[in-house]
């Protein structure tokens, strides 16, 4: 090919997403926005996860600039059921490592599209470290995404430098986190089962040797929510990234945004008219992502205290309906609730909710689509973290933007015993004070309404995200020679 054809040619990216929802919905929303600015795009994945990514981009303006390609995933071969090619997809949590390890069989297949494609970069799941190896040898360079805030990097970065938590006195004694800038403290149990996991502590390890060699880093998020983080990342850690988020906000309608995930499991009309009834900021939507299970136990507290804060709620459970009553309901409580609760089992359209103007409230586990997508509908939060950087997003949340309160949660866990110990009192006193009339509920929704209002900004033209998005592709295509 010739240097001017070269010229002529639009970019090409090719973007590979791990098989789970909370990755792939953000980097297919990545795809859709580089498609817009006339860049060639390729998604790849693997067979049964096509009808997902192509429902969530057959609606989109640029959907002829965005092709799927596939490769196969031996799940039997690498001791997986077969057809488990998403990670929510597997039997059971103890699944978790092995899946997670078997990803290197899809190794060959990428090599063989990188071969038969040569695009001009690749854009790899930050779980995907021996891209960075297979795209060296193609002389393709490879960018990480991640998926998670900068803030939630720098301040894993600096704890796995300083060790902090090891001279701490006891797990509840509160530590400052070295050198991170706004003196973020937290406790060793909220952060040890992160760093004291063996295979935690290995995976991240090769990850960050593994970004080392690559190019950069694209980071879903916008410079105006955590600039400071972006500037400490940069200057001080000494590692490039473009922050063109929040991704999401790629899609311009109803329609876009209703296909993002999974289909939903209630009709758009059910909750659309429940809402309507409802008065502006009234309404706490609550979901703890598509990983989190809960015991029932835990979710029975969190029943009773939506049910006596005396609030509107919309819950978002992972649970089907089983025949009479549930284990974990109390005894007629959707009867009781009718009219001022509304129980959503299964999948949800997140965003579309969240955008209702009668969505007051949102309790999250603190993942980081989640966040954004309630700071770009304006929505303060209850944050009730889990696992990987959810306490450090929390910490965001609440200390540096103060944008929401903690419900408690008090301990690090992954998949399986996860932390019960929020009661039923935590729950209802945490709706109250977000949807309540005081000075700081007030000031907290008017600082969410503020920030929303910068992320839409931020990815219109000429916006902080627009600007970097640009001076990213014209760095990628000064590479080409």
């Amino acid at each position: 090919m010739s240097s001017e054809t070269i010229e002529h040619s639009p970019l090409h990216i090719l973007f590979f997403p791990f098989m789970a929802h909370g990755h792939m919905i953000p980097m297919v929303d990545m795809a859709k926005l580089f498609a817009s600015k006339g860049v060639k795009t390729t998604i790849l994945t693997t067979p049964l996860n096509v009808p997902f990514i192509f429902k969530a981009i057959e609606n989109s303006k640029t959907i002829s600039n965005i092709n799927i390609q596939t490769i196969n995933f031996p799940c039997v071969e690498a001791g997986l059921p077969e057809g488990c090619e998403n990670f929510h997809s597997i039997p059971s949590p103890e699944f978790a490592p092995l899946f997670f390890k078997s990803t290197v069989l899809l190794k060959e297949g990428f090599e063989q599209q990188l071969s038969l494609l040569h695009p001009d970069c690749v854009v790899a799941d930050m779980f995907f470290t021996w891209t960075t190896d297979s795209s060296v040898k193609f002389d393709i360079p490879r960018i990480v995404f991640h998926g998670i805030s900068l803030f939630s990097m720098c301040a894993s970065i600096c704890m796995e430098i300083h060790k902090p938590y090891e001279k701490a006195s006891s797990d509840s004694e509160l530590f400052v986190i070295p050198n991170l800038p706004g003196e973020i403290k937290i406790t060793r149990i909220q952060v040890m089962d992160y760093f004291n996991n063996d295979v935690w502590t290995k995976r991240r390890k090769t990850i960050r040797e593994s970004e080392k060699k690559s190019f950069g880093v694209l980071v879903n998020s916008f410079y105006e929510l955590e600039g400071d983080y972006a500037d400490y990342y940069r200057n001080v850690i000494g590692k490039r990234a473009w922050q063109i988020g929040p991704l999401f906000l790629c899609n311009k309608d109803k329609e876009q945004n209703k296909y993002r995930g999974e289909k939903s499991s209630i009709d758009e009309n059910e909750w659309q008219k429940w809402l309507d009834t409802k008065e502006a900021n009234s309404v706490v939507y609550v979901s703890f992502g598509s990983i989190a299970a809960f015991s029932d136990s835990q979710l029975k507290e969190i029943a009773i205290g939506l049910e006596a804060s005396g609030k509107s709620f919309i819950w978002v459970v992972k649970k089907s309906k089983k025949d009479g009553e549930e284990a974990w309901l109390p005894e007629g409580y959707e009867r009781r609730i009718e009219g001022k609760g509304l129980i959503i089992r299964g999948w949800a359209p997140q965003v579309l909710i969240l955008e209702h103007e009668a969505i007051g409230a949102f309790i999250t586990h603190c993942g980081w689509n989640s966040i954004l997508e309630g700071v770009g509908a304006g929505v303060p939060f209850i944050t009730w973290p889990v696992s990987a950087e959810q306490f450090y997003n929390e910490k965001l949340v609440v200390d540096v933007l103060k944008i929401g309160v903690p419900v408690g949660a008090k301990k690090w866990s992954l998949f399986t015993d996860i932390d019960d110990s929020v009661k039923r009192d935590a729950v209802e006193k945490s709706v109250r004070k977000i949807l309540g009339k005081e000075e700081e509920a007030e000031e907290m929704r008017n600082k969410t309404k503020l920030l929303s209002k910068l992320a839409r900004k931020a990815v219109i033209e000429g916006g902080s995200s627009d600007l970097e998005l640009d001076a990213f592709i014209a760095e990628l295509g000064s590479l080409r020679g």
